[in-house]
């Protein structure tokens, strides 16, 4: 497997909530994972960020992403990947019961390759827009 497909394979699955246990396969032991954003602001991890992603989908049960971009950069050991994060939320288990709300939030994934798995990954995402169209905050 590629690096691109590894990258491609880890963002479908991350995005769909599959969860550390599928997410792993593509990543070093202890990845490591970064966003300037407040509602990530904690999460260090790759594996607790996979896990943040899942849960997402509880609240949010018909969130789903559109990829608009996809590049490899081979001199970097690079993978970036943009798009657009789409739901409602009409289930449990956000901070707020549901409100009905639909939101479409930009971002990005930035994954940085250890051999042929990814070590690293930030993503760049504004969470003030995203929460506040899901009346979250």
């Amino acid at each position: 497997m590629t690096q691109f497909d590894t990258a491609k394979a880890f963002f479908d699955a991350c995005e769909t909530g599959k969860g550390w246990d599928v997410c792993q396969d593509w990543c070093t032991d202890g990845a490591t994972f970064s966003c300037q954003a407040d509602a990530l602001a904690e999460t260090k991890t790759l594996a607790d960020y996979c896990e943040w992603m899942k849960d997402l989908l509880t609240p949010v049960q018909d969130g789903r992403y559109r990829l608009t971009s996809f590049a490899m950069d081979e001199a970097r050991v690079t993978a970036v990947v943009t798009a657009e994060f789409h739901g409602t939320q009409t289930g449990p288990g956000g901070p707020v019961a549901p409100t009905g709300k639909a939101v479409m939030s930009d971002y990005a994934y930035v994954m940085q390759f250890d051999g042929d798995k990814i070590a690293h990954m930030t993503k760049i995402w504004n969470d003030v827009q995203a929460l506040r169209g899901l009346g979250w905050a």
